[in-house]
This record gives C-alpha cells, sequence and structure tokens, in this order.
C-alpha cells in the first residue's frame, strides 16, 4: 500500500511543525532568562573574585584554576595546559552538533592598581597590576550562560556541544593563534566571544579592534668594554637600538596613514661604563590586512639588519604575539542583534550613574553617564582612524565568529588604565555582566534550535568573507607561546596581593570586604 500526501497538506504539516519549533524556542528563552537571573549572586561572585586575582599574561594561574574548578564541579570536561600554554584550557560538555564555542580574556594591566567603586585614582598596591580593561568580567558572562545551556540541555534533551575557553595572554596578543595551530577549533560550528565595554551591542565585518599587529622582539649582539678606557673595543647594542628606534620614525613620514606602529626599549644595557652587550627593543605593527601586516613586519626586519651593519653588531627576534584584524559574521551578528534587544539595557540606578559622571568629571571628559540605549548592529568599517588589536581576530578566520560587547564598565575612559578598573568590581559591572549572560545564552539556543542559521554563516564565511582572503597563520611553525612573558612581575607582587584575594565566604561582595562605599567620590 501507498501513501499519498497531497502538496498542501506538506505545507501545513511544516507550517505547524514550524510553528511548534518557534513556541518551543520562545519558552526555552524565557526560562534561560530566569535562570541567569537566578545565578546574579554566582555573576557577582565570579566578578569580584577575578578582579582580586589581577594576573597578567601567561600568569593567571588562580584565575585558571578558579573557573576550570567551577565548571568542573558543574560537570563539564576539562583539560588544562592545551597548546602549550600552562593557563590555557579547554571545558567540554555535551555531544553531537552543533558545537559552540564560548572565548573570553582573562588577563589584566600592569600597573592599573585600583580600588573598586572609588572615582579617583587610589591604587590597592601601588605599582601593581589591576583589572584596568574589566577583563574579570568576561569569564562570569561565558561561564553562567554556559551552566544555564547545561540546565536546559539536560532538561529538554537538546543536541549540542559546548566549549568555553580562556583568552590567555590577549593584552599581548599572544596565544590564539596557538590555541587555533593546536586545532581546538576544527570541529567548531560557531564561536560566541565576549569582551567588555561601556555599550551594548554586536557588528559584523571589521568592527571591533579593527587592526591586525605583530608582535616582535629585537635583541641586539654587540661587544662589551670599558666606555671610557677603550670604546673602540667595544660594539653597543644599545646603539643599534636606537638607530633601528630612529630608522622607523624616518619611515613613518612615508607609511600608510591606516598603520599603527610603537616601541619600548626593554634593555637598554647595564650601566654606563659599560658598552652594552647586549641591548633589546619590543615593536608592534599594527595594520588592517594581512598582507600590510606582513609588509611592517618585513620592514622591521629591514631596520634591525640595517641598525646591525651600523653598528658591527648581530641581532635575533622573537614573535610575542600576532593577530588578524577580526571579520565577525553578518548571520550570526543578526540573531545576537535581536537577542541584545530583547535583553536591553541594565536598570542603572542613582549610585552607578554617580560613579560614572565623578570619574568622567576626574577625567576631564563629559559628564553624561552610563548609556541608556542599546547600540543597533554595526556594520564593517575598514577605513578607520581608530587602533587597535585583538588576538581572536583568528579566531574570527578559521570559523563563523561574533563578539558581543556587553555594558559593564565606564564611557570616555582611556582604556588600558586605572580608570578602566574603577567599575570592574561594583553594582554596574554586575549588572552589565548578567545581561551579557542573557544574550549568549539566547544566541546559543537560537543556533541549537535553527540548523539553517549556522548553515547561513557558513556561507556568508565562504562565499563573502574568505572568498578573496584566506586565512595564514603570522606566526611561523617554529614559534612558541612566550610563557615566561610577566613571571618576575607577578612573583613581585603576588605576595602582597595575595591579601587581597576576595574570600566569598565571609563577605557578600568585594566592596564590603575592602570597606568601600559604593560610590566613593570627591567631594
Amino acid at each position: 500500500m501507498r501513501l499519498f500526501i497531497r502538496p498542501g497538506v506538506v505545507i501545513f504539516l511544516f507550517s505547524l511543525f514550524s510553528y511548534a519549533q518557534a513556541n518551543n524556542l520562545d519558552a526555552l528563552k524565557k526560562e534561560a532568562l530566569a535562570k541567569v537571573d537566578a545565578r546574579q549572586q554566582l555573576v557577582q561572585q565570579m566578578v569580584d573574585q577575578i578582579f582580586s586575582y589581577a594576573e597578567l599574561g601567561f600568569q593567571e594561574v588562580e584565575t585558571s584554576k578558579y573557573v576550570t574548578d567551577i565548571l568542573e564541579k558543574n560537570g563539564f570536561k576539562v583539560e588544562r595546559g592545551v597548546a602549550g600554554i600552562p593557563t590555557a584550557w579547554v571545558a567540554t560538555y555535551g555531544s553531537g552538533k552543533p558545537v559552540i564555542g564560548f572565548i573570553t580574556d582573562i588577563d589584566c594591566i600592569p600597573r592599573a592598581s585600583q580600588k573598586p567603586g572609588v572615582a579617583y585614582h587610589q591604587p590597592m598596591i601601588d605599582g601593581a597590576p589591576g583589572h584596568g580593561e574589566g577583563h574579570n568580567s568576561g569569564m562570569a558572562v561565558n561561564v553562567t550562560a554556559a551552566l544555564v545551556l547545561k540546565d536546559l540541555m539536560q532538561e529538554h534533551k537538546l543536541a549540542g556541544t559546548l566549549k568555553i575557553l580562556p583568552g590567555v595572554a590577549e593584552e599581548l596578543v599572544a596565544t590564539k593563534a596557538f590555541l587555533i595551530r593546536a586545532g581546538l577549533f576544527k570541529d567548531a560550528d560557531v564561536v560566541l566571544g565576549v569582551h567588555v565595554a561601556d555599550v551594548f551591542g554586536t557588528g559584523y565585518g571589521q568592527t571591533f579592534a579593527p587592526q591586525g599587529l605583530v608582535s616582535v622582539q629585537y635583541f641586539f649582539h654587540g661587544k662589551a668594554a670599558h666606555a671610557a678606557g677603550a670604546p673602540w673595543d667595544g660594539r653597543s647594542a644599545l646603539d643599534a637600538v636606537e638607530l633601528m628606534d630612529t630608522g622607523w620614525n624616518f619611515r613613518r613620514e612615508h607609511l600608510r596613514l591606516q598603520q599603527r606602529s610603537h616601541y619600548v626599549i626593554i634593555n637598554g644595557g647595564d650601566q654606563p661604563n659599560v658598552v652594552p652587550s647586549e641591548a633589546s627593543v619590543w615593536y608592534y605593527f599594527r595594520e588592517l590586512d594581512y598582507p600590510h601586516i606582513l609588509d611592517s613586519y618585513k620592514l622591521g626586519d629591514t631596520m634591525a639588519q640595517a641598525a646591525a651593519m651600523m653598528t658591527g653588531t648581530t641581532f635575533t627576534k622573537k614573535l610575542v604575539g600576532s593577530a588578524w584584524p577580526p571579520h565577525f559574521n553578518k548571520v550570526i551578528a543578526e540573531v545576537q542583534q535581536k537577542n541584545i534587544e530583547a535583553v536591553g539595557m541594565p536598570k542603572w540606578d542613582a549610585a552607578d550613574q554617580t560613579l560614572a559622571k565623578a570619574l568622567q568629571k576626574e577625567l576631564g571628559k563629559p559628564e553624561d553617564g552610563l548609556k541608556e540605549k542599546v547600540e543597533g548592529l554595526k556594520p564593517p568599517s575598514p577605513e578607520t582612524e581608530q587602533g587597535g588589536s585583538d588576538d581572536v581576530g583568528d579566531i574570527s578566520w578559521v570559523v563563523p565568529m561574533v563578539y558581543l560587547r556587553y555594558p559593564a564598565n565606564i564611557p570616555h575612559t582611556p582604556g588600558h588604565s586605572w580608570a578602566d578598573a574603577v567599575a570592574m568590581a561594583t553594582p554596574l559591572a554586575h549588572k552589565g555582566s548578567t545581561a551579557g549572560a542573557k544574550v549568549q545564552a539566547l544566541t546559543a539556543l537560537d543556533l541549537m534550535l535553527s540548523p539553517e542559521t549556522i548553515r547561513d554563516a557558513w556561507a556568508y564565511y565562504k562565499e563573502v568573507q574568505t572568498k578573496d582572503m584566506k586565512y595564514t597563520p603570522l606566526i611561523a611553525d617554529s614559534d612558541q607561546p612566550a610563557i615566561e612573558m610577566n613571571k618576575e612581575k607577578m612573583e613581585k607582587f603576588r605576595p602582597e596581593m595575595r591579601k587581597y584575594y576576595y574570600d566569598s565566604s565571609k563577605y557578600k561582595t568585594y566592596l564590603e570586604q575592602l570597606g568601600i562605599q559604593y560610590p566613593t567620590v570627591k567631594n
């Protein structure tokens, strides 16, 4: 017996299935929002705890242990020390497709120690590192969303795999290319990244941190001699460093306006009466696309070679980090934007606005407080005057990716400074991180229940993004992660910093532990 179904019946059944699927998704989203709200204390504790650790890149030991312990206790399988990076890890839950990755950074900024909730410069420890970028809040966003999704997957038998990863040493743009080389994204269907901001928004194409870069250190090797008694017997490595820097600064006039390049001398010798036999300089070469980044890198090598020839020295180099300019996925960004609008900006209270305006006044910036509305979907802006790089860009070129900017900081701060740490262990950051967790959970649900969205995202990736430009790592096969970076700095400050680690078993918030009234402002 053969069964015949009229075309109209097929359409009706398909429509009925689509209607039921949409209703199921709406119900799951409402449940997800409620589950995030129920975990607001977890968000607050994670934001405050990681803020108190304040660990520089490659030395995020306490942070990684804290986060992975939470994930393991909640049923995630954790693999530590991935890609040859001791503080890198991947936590996995679930099985099957889709495989959804979550990533956010965990390192902090040198010399950015700051008491939270205090709207003027007041370091906790002079000269110590601090979260003057806000990376302490990202794991609260992603882990909370992942735990909510895990519950929903169990309760509703949802297929899929969640993978949580940390952005180690992002301030050095030093690890994500190595995570890719280790194959940690080869099975991912989508990656949902997050970064702290003073806005609530997302975008596609080249929008956030629009430049890529190569970070490289040049080590010049000369010959020591008495600087007064027999300087002719010496060959100054410091002279080579200074000549390289001078040559580069003269060449700037003839470089594209889109480039950004800067350096610090990390070793200028030991003392003036000894001709420096060793000296070194650290460069960032930034540009808007891979070919131009490579051109700058090669030009840097030429300058180093010329300086060595002029001074009778030699040089070696070490690549510290690299980053492709990001290209975020339009299809997923459009889905994410709808969820941002559904969640909406947090409800700031008078204390939040007072802190924001007081800090803005202290910095000499417009005193307009916190933003009240979400941003619209941000389109590509390839020709930009704004600099900045993020090694998450590499990931965006190997798998469809978006980068949520969630509102946990104050507008008009200078970035990479004590001022950017003021809000980052306060109710302002707690509220913004909770809102970010909601969007991450909702967007993941959209992807889990909509295979066609993932299919369309890959079509954009293949037919638009990578049609004319393919990913080629800026790291060489011989390059290894610079895991020794910042070790001495953290060893210097960590003993004193331990005294200020947040104890959530005794204190409701970090502000309470520190005895800080929120907000604390100048009269």
